[in-house]
């Protein structure tokens, strides 16, 4: 269900939404595909992939939403060689070609004029939303894409339902490099063979180890001469394994053997295995997530500065 995810809070204070009033709320923001000229499109869409069903789905208490995003993009090349026949011809009716403001200007107009033709790109974006424990994560790869979707969310409710990034005592980088200098996962949890480095510096000087023990004097070696862990490959109760990124973020998400051993016997009892998809994995990442903001050092206190 998650490959990647930006842990959320819902805000402190705030009624949990109804399934009814989500529904009612979405449909108003529901997906609507490009227009011809249309650069980009983005909207709700059922998260169980049928197109008849309901665009917020709850499954033991646990709901599930689904952003849909639509990109149409001119290939660069297509654009520079449109570009430099409307300049060329422009240069050679008046005699001057032009530049700055004006080429830029001309430069939307092609692109204006080849979007038509660009082929529509799609991506979704899954969503969960935990009401009874304040959980949400957004099952982005990036910050841009977690960002965007939050605001959709936002702006569907008109501000109603916000999302605060999830803040810890201890900030990821500081965490991580203290368990691999002292070489002892926190309680829970196991390091396991790929992590990444950086010089918090302008030369941004990085190592990289890839399916390598990191029980190593040259790590630690490493974290004493500036270096910060930016990501850390762990494995939480041997039953999920993700890495940990300096933004709080969760990487390349994966269910171990142990937690999928009765998955499919799930789905094989008349639905199409979304229910059973669901329950497993927001079952899991429930227990998860406490022993993880455990780690850190608990959550923040407002006011207060990360370490």
């Amino acid at each position: 269900m998650f490959k990647n995810a930006f842990v959320y809070r819902l805000a402190p204070g705030a009624a949990a939404p109804t399934l009814t009033d989500l529904e009612a709320r979405l449909a108003g923001a529901s997906f609507v595909a490009c227009g011809a000229t249309e650069r980009e499109s983005a909207g709700w869409v059922p998260p169980r992939g049928d197109k008849h069903a309901t665009l917020a789905e709850s499954v033991g208490g646990q709901i599930v939403l689904k952003l849909c995003s639509e990109t149409r993009a001119v290939p660069g090349g297509a654009v520079k060689a449109r570009l430099e026949e409307r300049l060329a011809q422009i240069e050679q009716q008046t005699g001057r070609r032009p530049k700055g403001r004006g080429a830029r200007e001309i430069k939307d107009e092609v692109v204006h004029e080849l979007l038509p033709r660009a082929f529509p790109k799609r991506s979704t974006t899954p969503v969960w939303l935990d009401p009874a424990s304040g959980w949400a994560l957004v099952g982005a790869a990036s910050a841009k894409k977690a960002d965007a979707v939050v605001t959709a969310l936002a702006e569907a409710f008109a501000g109603g339902l916000t999302l605060q990034p999830l803040q810890t005592a201890l900030a990821p980088a500081t965490a991580m490099a203290a368990w691999l200098a002292e070489r002892e996962a926190p309680s829970g949890f196991s390091i396991d063979r790929d992590c990444e480095l950086k010089q918090p510096d302008s030369e941004k000087a990085a190592v990289r180890y890839a399916r390598h023990t990191l029980d190593l004097v040259e790590v630690g070696e490493h974290i004493r001469q500036g270096k910060l862990p930016t990501q850390l490959a762990l494995t939480w109760a041997g039953r999920v394994s993700f890495v940990l990124t300096e933004a709080l973020a969760l990487k390349r998400i994966k269910l171990l053997d142990v937690v999928l051993e009765g998955q499919d016997a799930d789905k094989g009892r008349g639905d199409d295995g979304f229910d059973a998809d669901v329950a497993i994995a927001t079952g899991e990442l429930r227990q998860l997530l406490p022993d993880l903001v455990a780690a850190l050092g608990g959550e923040q206190v407002p006011g207060a500065a990360a370490g």
